[in-house]
């Protein structure tokens, strides 16, 4: 160590003979001039260099003659300078005994470096200071690293905070939150201020609280490294979202719990749609079903209709009633149809068959079909209609439908012995159908989702009232297919409703199509009868049918099961088999195949007859070898198509 003429306190040389020998003065000088990671070095009172190491020289670039007797003040930046921060920190030394500091110093080529400093009071054997001792280390690679992590931490903090999809908070080791992103203010709806400190289980429903979900989650963060999973959470505001949930546990590098990082996600439209897709699914099969029983039954009354159709001497109030009959069959069974596809229900994708209509028939037709259901409570129907036809462009049996929905809806939820009324107003550019109840009303809320689908309003229905919940989300899409509107208003619980249908006027040139009539044209064009079996386990379906096709002029013969039937094709070769798919013995397809394998029928027409009609149904029966597909109820026009072509061959 390169020294100047200044004299160095002499170590006491006399010590015992069993103490161990003290470090000679060139041995101690010789070890700190060593030290080349350290700038280490002597200051007189004044704080002129006085000694120099190899780490002085290593860190700071000045040879020894160069610096020696200079003043401290030379490694400072000219800011520090100015402000008097070399001589500060030798009077905070002097007063102290020590000063530590960390700071910007210049080397000799003008670069700058990060230098931690400790600045000691170097004292005589009388304890009087005679000078200072300074060591500075080169901090500068350390000081990038941490202002590198400083900024990578920053940037991280503010990406987190910046995220508006995701909630992303951190939690003390307690479940106390510690900090709170945008994406977490606005799922959630608190502002910082608000939640800060708070506990995490705020989050947690009633149910969760009482399981101790919040506490199991924490632990199983703690004894795995991370939990997921999802439920509902409740909002600021108490209402409920559907959350996916991710808990990390966060350890520092002694592995010391510091606490734990939280990302929740609204999944509140995914739990939806899974929700419709789950309720579509399982209503589509029951409904299915439903419509299969459903046709059933409704096959003999078709029939039983076809054969008092066929009566030419008939009483006129006899008659009507069978044309009322024949009207509302034909409603249920489209209706029926329409509930094998439940996508067109909740996508409002039905088929819609146009043409010209007066709305007061619509209107007629509507109340004709509550009457039931009026009369048993007592209500009656007012109305108030144009003095002239309004004529609209729609699907009558949609539109029936959607005013049969709404008066339905009035009268149950409107006292007994109460009325209904339906007016039909014109504008210039509409016509506005309302159908108006004085029964317990809509609440404010109720009015902004009475038409969602699958939404009852809690004070809207009545207990025990309740059904799919898609009434007036299907009066909806109908209306809106028509290019109209709908619209409801209430003052309030138990102040009635009024809902409103617009439907734009029918053109000038809309001409009328006239009504379907039945196939008496087809029945005289077969001038031989048909040979026919029918195979079918609903007797009343099966007779009617016989005696409609027998009507027609055709030899029938009927079975019931399907082993009675293959007896019966057997003693009588028809030329047309009728058969039920859903037999209680032998299904259809096995009386097919039967059929076919023991040539019991030759060149004959064998036609599936079922209430099943899905594109599915029919794709099975078409690869089983069936040559046509009906529907139950069967159309008479279809059957009368199958008849003329069979009889000309």
């Amino acid at each position: 160590m390169i020294r100047s003429r200044a004299a160095v306190p002499q170590l006491d040389a006399a010590r015992k003979p069993h103490e161990p020998r003290a470090m000679s003065d060139a041995q101690y000088h010789a070890l700190v001039d060593a030290i080349e990671d350290c700038a280490i070095f002597m200051l007189d009172l004044n704080g002129c260099i006085t000694s120099w190491n190899t780490g002085a020289r290593k860190i700071k670039g000045y040879e020894a003659h160069e610096i020696i007797g200079e003043h401290l003040s030379r490694f400072y930046p000219a800011e520090s300078v100015a402000r008097g921060w070399p001589e500060y920190e030798l009077k905070q030394a002097y007063a102290t005994g020590r000063f530590e500091d960390e700071g910007w110093r210049v080397r000799k080529d003008g670069t700058l470096f990060w230098a931690n400093v400790v600045i000691t009071a170097a004292r005589n054997v009388e304890g009087e200071i005679i000078g200072y001792a300074k060591c500075t280390r080169d901090l500068t690679a350390k000081r990038a690293e941490q202002e590198k992590l400083r900024l990578s931490e920053e940037r991280f903090r503010l990406l987190v905070e910046s995220v508006s999809d995701y909630a992303i908070f951190m939690l003390d080791p307690g479940g106390h939150i510690a900090s709170w992103n945008t994406g977490a203010m606005r799922i959630k709806g608190y502002q910082p201020s608000e939640i800060l400190g708070k506990h995490f289980s705020t989050f947690y429903c009633p149910e969760d609280l009482a399981a101790s979900l919040p506490e199991i989650e924490l632990q199983t963060a703690i004894r795995t490294g991370r939990v997921e999973n999802e439920g509902w959470r409740v909002r600021k505001d108490g209402s409920l979202f559907w959350a996916n949930v991710v808990i990390t546990a966060v350890y520092d590098e002694h592995r010391v719990l510091r606490g734990f990082a939280k990302v929740t996600r609204d999944m509140s439209e995914r739990k939806r749609l899974e929700q419709l897709e789950v309720s579509s699914r399982r209503i589509s099969e029951f409904l299915a079903t439903l419509a299969h029983e459903l046709r059933n039954p409704l096959a003999p009354v078709r029939n039983a209709i076809g054969v008092m159709q066929m009566e030419t001497d008939m009483p006129p109030r006899i008659a009507w009633c069978r044309d009322i009959i024949d009207r509302q069959t034909s409603h249920l069974g489209r209706l029926v149809d329409d509930l094998l596809d439940m996508g067109r229900i909740t996508t409002g994708k039905i088929d819609l068959r146009m043409a010209r209509v007066d709305v007061s028939d619509i209107v007629a037709r509507s109340i004709e079909l509550v009457h039931p259901l009026m009369d048993e409570r007592a209500q009656s129907v007012v109305t108030k209609l144009p003095s002239e036809p309004v004529y609209v462009t729609g699907d009558g049996t949609r539109l029936v439908q959607v005013v049969q929905n709404l008066l339905n809806n009035a009268s149950k939820f409107s006292p007994r012995a109460s009325t209904v009324k339906v007016e039909v107003e014109r504008e210039a550019s509409a016509l506005l159908l309302k159908v108006i109840d004085s029964g317990r009303g809509i609440s404010q809320k109720g009015l902004s989702s009475i038409f969602d689908l699958f939404v009852q309003e809690d004070h809207y229905l009545n207990p025990g009232e309740a059904g799919l919940g898609i009434g007036l989300t299907l009066c909806r899409s109908i209306v809106e297919m028509h290019g109209g509107s709908i619209s409801a208003a209430s003052g309030g619980l138990n102040h009635g409703s009024t809902f409103t249908v617009r439907l734009p006027y029918a053109s000038a040139d809309d001409a009328p199509r006239p009504h379907r009539v039945l196939g008496q044209t087809a029945t005289q064009a077969v001038s031989s009868g048909l040979r026919i079996v029918v195979i079918d386990d609903n007797q009343d379906s099966a007779d009617s049918l016989a005696m409609l096709l027998q009507m027609k002029g055709h030899d029938v013969r009927i079975a019931y099961h399907g082993k009675e039937g293959l007896d019966v094709v057997r003693h009588f070769p028809p030329e047309l088999v009728l058969l039920d798919l859903a037999l209680p013995d032998i299904d259809g397809y096995a009386v097919l195949r039967t059929l076919r394998s023991q040539r019991l029928i030759g060149r004959a027409v064998v036609v599936a007859m079922t209430g099943f009609g899905q594109d599915s149904d029919k794709e099975r029966s078409a690869q089983a070898g069936f040559d046509a597909h009906l529907v139950k109820p069967v159309d008479f026009e279809v059957l009368d198509r199958l008849l003329e072509r069979m009889a000309r061959g």
